[in-house]
């Protein structure tokens, strides 16, 4: 090998790549602190630019179809400001209605619950008696027990002794974290209306920056990266929102045509559940259960019915119509991606890293059939 500049370079670099790498094992409590830290540090812009990726897609379609296209500086930044303003009342809007509707019928239920309930704690108390009464061993056992309640009463005050400092420690530290999360989220809130405003400001000088300091292939590349992203992001969103209103519709009419209680309730809280991937009707579904057997039992199991039959229809006839392949990512990566955006940044990171998994797995994929001289367009994916 021939010893000249570009080769001593390489050398050096793996050199301190390895030095790097040997005092981050030795040392990988800290490093775990900092990446933490580091973390920590970028969560609120994190945040923010998931925000105004979601934000971003009503905004862009207020300002394709209820504005003309803005002449000079003064009336684009009043298109900008009014569109986003629109988009946020739009969304604002929509959570308003779903609390109007919402509260009133789960006040109703959970006064219909406790109205119900001395009648229920009656019918167990009379099953409990039936019980005793029938199995006689049963009566002699709770006959024959003696409840020690000077015992029970230093269990009650060690753990009261033992554990007043750690439940002041563990309710400050609680009520720490609720702040913190607070003061992200109005961070992260500012973050995204900012680069929202300002978006084709920050596009241009990002564009001249990496043509100015990479070379023109990779700027080229990053470029078309950050396209396909916003192209990725905006159909799964589109298409996710468009197929959760559908099916919310489809329960509507079909529990107002079988007469099922608490029909907008329910067919409200699917809308919004399904917004989430894989799980999300699933969530509206356990809620209407319980919703609906506070008023009958059997009606609930017949609910479980209607929602089986209607996810069937909604998983094979609607989604691939309204989502198509928007996202493209085969089901185990969908759910990996669902996991770890969940873990990370709950029902935001569920939302933003479906479809980031499925750019990195485009060009993955992409990069796999360079490497192998392969056409993508006339080979299965396989990858």
């Amino acid at each position: 090998m021939e010893l000249n500049k570009s080769t001593i370079r390489k050398i050096l670099w793996l050199i301190t790549f390895a030095i790097v790498l040997h005092w981050g094992l030795q040392n990988h409590q800290l490093v775990g602190s900092l990446v933490k830290w580091l973390l920590w540090l970028v969560n609120p812009f994190i945040l923010g630019a998931s925000i105004a990726f979601i934000l971003n897609v009503p905004m862009r379609l207020i300002e394709a179809h209820l504005f003309p296209a803005a002449v000079g500086p003064k009336a684009a930044r009043a298109r900008r400001l009014v569109s986003l303003s629109l988009a946020s009342i739009l969304i604002l809007g929509i959570v308003v209605l779903v609390v109007i509707l919402v509260i009133p019928q789960l006040t109703q239920s959970i006064m219909t619950l406790a109205e119900r309930l001395p009648e229920e704690l009656a019918v167990l108390q009379a099953w409990l008696t039936g019980i005793v009464a029938d199995y006689p061993d049963i009566r002699d056992a709770i006959a024959t027990y003696s409840f020690d309640l000077e015992y029970f009463g230093r269990i009650v005050a060690d753990f009261l002794s033992k554990g007043a400092s750690s439940f002041f420690s563990s309710t400050f530290s609680f009520a720490a974290s609720i702040v913190n999360g607070i003061v992200m989220a109005i961070l992260g809130i500012v973050f995204a209306y900012y680069l929202l405003a300002k978006k084709e400001t920050f596009g241009s000088q990002a564009r001249r920056l990496l043509q100015a300091f990479l070379p023109p292939a990779w700027a080229r590349k990053i470029l078309s990266v950050a396209a396909l992203t916003s192209h990725t992001f905006a159909r799964f969103i589109t298409g996710q929102c468009l197929e959760a209103v559908i099916l919310g519709l489809m329960f509507l009419a079909t529990m107002l045509l079988f007469g099922f209680p608490y029909a907008m309730l329910i067919s409200v809280l699917i809308t919004f559940t399904a917004l989430i991937p894989i799980v999300g009707a699933f969530i509206g579904c356990f809620v209407g259960m319980l919703l609906i057997a506070i008023i009958n039992p059997v009606l609930s199991i017949w609910f479980l019915i209607l929602f089986l039959v209607l996810q069937q229809i909604e998983e094979n006839l609607i989604y691939p119509r309204v989502v198509g392949n928007s996202v493209g990512l085969p089901a185990i990566w969908v759910l990996v991606a669902f996991t770890v955006g969940g873990k990370l940044y709950g029902i935001i990171g569920m939302l933003v890293f479906i479809p980031l998994c499925s750019v990195l797995y485009a060009l993955l994929r992409e990069a796999v059939h360079n490497r192998l001289g392969e056409d993508p367009q006339k080979v299965a994916d396989d990858v």
